[in-house]
């Protein structure tokens, strides 16, 4: 990680100028035989020959004894036999020629597959082909993920066709790489069932120069170097030895546990180049995206600052890990980004469970025994309970962690929740580089420099507030009124009997209420962001999936990042 004073410099990873050439084709011609007609052509010459030098042969006879005579027929007797042998074997043994096959770099005979689009009959420029694929798998921290990506280059950026998409199965405990912890052949193993999606969906001329890459998030950063490294390891030999696609190498990422503000960044791309609002000549604003996973969340969007008073330069972003420049489509952009680890919904969770904990703790000196007793979380739903494992700040006096019951107030209370999540932001943390928004990180103000630009809410932002009727747009103010209705409970869920299954969804996540103020926190408080200010929930975009996963395969199109196509050996 560079120093706070310097800025991430990463314009070539984003340059299309140069793709992969096009898909060379060579024709494989075997060697022929010569055909029948014209040895027969040849034989019958032969034969007149001899039937001249036999009558020459004839009359030279009339001058030879009888036992001259008789050697010189036997000779000519057995050289006839042979040579009528040796023809006949040859017709009857004749090897046609063999078509010439067209061969394509990726392997296999052109024709197989149709690699062509409805979109144009041509690539862009000579020396990218019409037709690529990318592979990508999103080892995240509750499960892994491949997504398939098929792109034409019929523009000056790549256009997306299609995706497919496939998750792991999920498990008790999880089905991520990190689940696995010491059994690294198990984990590479869980990738299978995702591979054969990929081994039925790329074409097969095109496997062996359709890159792939992985890329594992907050999950495997928590389990720790020695073990993470060993996942990976067993995760990469796996896919070299046992699938044809070439895997980027370890330079460029290939297999990698993803730095959280290159998993910000490459979500942003996603999402703007799905919108249009990159790609292109124009320069469209851009759209903010907050993405919340399970262990981590990152935000990052392009400030915009205005004049200065006196009508001077406009003030530039603040140097630091938080400025992320890069190209891409002919246009350069400045963006801030940040990713809080540790801050994630999961972990959201394990973090408010804990400050009730500590604050029974401070409430009970020198007495464990209210640790056998049910728990008052005001974030839990009333009527509801759950016992929870809290992980505890190491040399706590309670120990690595507590098994505990949490239960729910009798009278929903979603302000004492709201108030305990905000808490957890540590907002009183010394701010170094001013203005910062939480946790002591400098942000540049929303209110000032997005105003009014699109904000895109990712991941369990969707999960938690569509099942529950929320529309893709609404503003802070209309999740404060959710959050209300949710944790009170009783007959506030009445606002909801008419979404499908939003009761049963409530009925099984006895932490909703707290879901959902952790999420009003940090985007009011944390990223103060006013009550009115109007976001969206998407998961997917034209059909498309959201996330880091497109963004961060879009450079891959390029084999300047790190790849080469597997040479397939003829036999």
């Amino acid at each position: 990680m560079s120093g706070a004073s310097d800025a991430i410099q990463r314009p070539s990873a984003w340059s299309y100028v140069t793709f992969p050439r096009p898909r060379r084709s060579s024709s494989l011609r075997l060697p022929n035989h010569e055909p029948p007609r014209e040895r027969s052509r040849r034989s019958s010459t032969g034969a007149k020959a001899r039937a001249f030098q036999s009558r020459k042969h004839g009359r030279l006879a009339a001058w030879m004894n009888q036992g001259q005579r008789s050697r010189l027929i036997k000779t000519v007797l057995l050289s006839v036999v042979f040579l009528v042998a040796l023809y006949y074997l040859s017709a009857r043994h004749h090897v046609p020629s063999l078509p010439s096959l067209r061969v394509f770099r990726g392997g296999g005979a052109a024709g197989k597959h149709t690699l062509t689009t409805t979109k144009c009959s041509k690539s862009y420029t000579p020396a990218t082909p019409l037709i690529q694929y990318a592979l990508m798998i999103d080892a995240g921290s509750t499960g892994s993920r491949i997504h398939v990506y098929r792109f034409n280059n019929c523009g000056q950026t790549p256009e997306l066709e299609d995706e497919v998409f496939k998750t792991t199965i999920p498990r008790p405990g999880g089905s991520g790489l990190s689940s696995y912890k010491e059994d690294s052949e198990g984990a590479a193993k869980s990738l299978d069932m995702l591979m054969k999606v990929a081994m039925d969906n790329v074409p097969e001329p095109l496997k062996s120069c359709t890159p792939i890459a992985v890329k594992a998030t907050a999950g495997l950063r928590k389990l720790g170097p020695e073990l993470s490294e060993r996942i990976l390891k067993a995760v990469r030999h796996r896919l070299e030895t046992q699938y044809p696609f070439p895997l980027v190498d370890d330079q460029h990422g290939g297999v990698e546990v993803m730095d959280g503000k290159d998993e910000g960044v490459y979500a942003w791309i996603t999402t703007n180049y799905l919108l249009g609002n990159i790609g292109g000549p124009a320069k469209t604003p851009t759209a903010a995206v907050f993405d919340l996973g399970g262990g981590s969340t990152q935000i990052v969007f392009e400030p915009t600052f205005p004049l200065a008073a006196d009508g001077g330069m406009p003030e530039k972003m603040k140097e630091g890990d938080h400025k992320y420049e890069l190209s891409f489509g002919g246009r350069d952009f400045t963006l801030y980004q940040h990713s809080y680890l540790g801050f994630g919904l999961m972990e959201a969770r394990n973090n408010l469970h804990r400050l009730v904990v500590q604050n029974a703790q401070d409430a009970n000196p020198g007495s464990h025994s209210w640790l056998d007793s049910p728990m008052t979380n005001p974030c839990i739903g009333v009527g509801k309970s759950r016992e929870v494992q809290v992980s505890l700040p190491e040399g706590h006096i309670l120990g690595a962690s507590v098994t505990v019951n949490m239960t729910g107030p009798a009278a929903g209370s979603a302000e004492l929740c709201r108030s305990m999540a905000e808490k957890t932001l540590h907002k009183d943390k010394e701010c170094t580089v001013t203005p910062c928004a939480f946790e002591g990180v400098h942000q540049p103000s929303l209110e000032q420099t997005f105003a009014r630009e699109d904000v895109y809410l990712f991941s369990f932002f969707y999960e938690r507030l569509l099942p529950l009727g929320m529309p893709d747009t609404f503003t802070l103010r209309q999740l404060q009124d959710m959050a209300s209705r949710v944790c009170e409970g009783g007959e506030a869920w009445k606002a909801f009997e008419s979404i499908p299954n939003a009761i049963a969804e409530l009925e099984d996540r006895p932490e909703y209420c707290l879901d959902l103020n952790f999420m009003l926190a940090l985007l009011s408080t944390g990223y103060e962001m006013p009550l009115d200010r109007e976001v969206r929930i998407a998961k997917k975009i034209k059909g498309n999936e959201l996330g880091w996963c497109l963004g961060a395969s879009l450079p891959l199109l390029s084999q300047q990042s790190g790849w080469r196509c597997k040479i397939k050996t003829v036999e």
